[in-house]
């Protein structure tokens, strides 16, 4: 495993990530809760991802769609992500990391920074592409390592997605993913993410190979990981995310389900 994976994760081959899926927000168009409780319900989960044998957990406020991007994101996701990742964090002995959608990636950072996450996934980090919020014209990779360093964040490590889930590449199609690998490392990624068409989708086996024979970098796998295909992942993924498969019918809006991610685990580690 690489050292970028390893100084979070250590002692494993291929480390498994769970998912907690933050309830809706307060201000977005289907929240129904106060932050009380979805701090409460995400303890829960991943209380139940640890138990289950997961070597670390990724917080996400997905619940929160229709997404708005970057600077449209409110204070008041910041401040519930907040209080979630430390209740969290308070809560597990594992490493957490955090996700803010969409793109609110500095805001990530400074999550993780002050409420103790050890990483964080970053959507944009090279080239230009259209989402389902729009188009995600801007780069992160320099705005986001100068801010990382201003507020004296270098050991929050960034994983990055390539050819991301839920867009369209067709702007730069005429680069593969083993040039977004490179531009990415280029970029000073510290590891990449590489996933199917949507959230719950299979990742292809060949786009892992591509990412693990274009860079030394961590990859990790970001979508429709199973018992079934996660051992052949696993041959070349440093790490597997698992969101889908370990809620409650397998569908990502529910609660986990502590009999799946045992399950999870079992079908990797025997």
């Amino acid at each position: 495993m690489h050292a970028n994976l390893a100084q979070i994760i250590p002692n494993t081959s291929t480390a498994l990530i769970g998912m907690v899926h933050v309830g809706a927000l307060p201000g977005t168009p289907y929240a129904s809760q106060p932050v009380e409780a979805l701090v409460a319900q995400a303890v829960l989960e991943a209380k139940q991802i640890e138990q289950a044998g997961f070597d670390a957990i990724i917080i996400e406020n997905m619940h929160d769609a229709p997404y708005v991007h970057g600077d449209d994101l409110g204070p008041e996701i910041v401040a519930g992500m907040t209080m979630v990742v430390h209740a969290v964090r308070s809560a597990v002995s594992i490493p957490v990391g955090v996700q803010i959608l969409s793109g609110g990636n500095t805001r990530a950072l400074a999550v993780a920074n002050s409420a103790g996450g050890s990483f964080i996934r970053c959507e944009n980090f090279v080239f230009a592409h259209v989402a389902d919020e729009g188009l995600l014209a801007k780069a992160e990779a320099g705005p986001l390592l100068r801010y990382r360093k201003s507020i004296g964040a270098e050991a929050v490590k960034i994983f990055c997605d390539i050819k991301k889930k839920h867009a369209s590449h067709a702007i730069t199609g005429d680069i593969d993913i083993a040039e977004f690998a490179h531009a990415g490392e280029f970029f000073g990624a510290d590891g990449f993410i590489v996933t199917g068409l949507s959230t719950g989708k299979p990742t292809e086996l060949d786009d892992v190979k591509a990412v693990r024979g274009a860079t030394k970098l961590p990859v990790l796998v970001g979508s429709g990981v199973t018992p079934d295909n996660a051992g052949k992942l696993s041959d070349y993924a440093d790490a597997l995310i698992v969101g889908s498969w370990i809620k409650v019918d397998g569908f990502w809006k529910n609660a986990v389900d502590a009999s799946r991610a045992k399950q999870m685990i079992d079908s990797l580690r025997g």
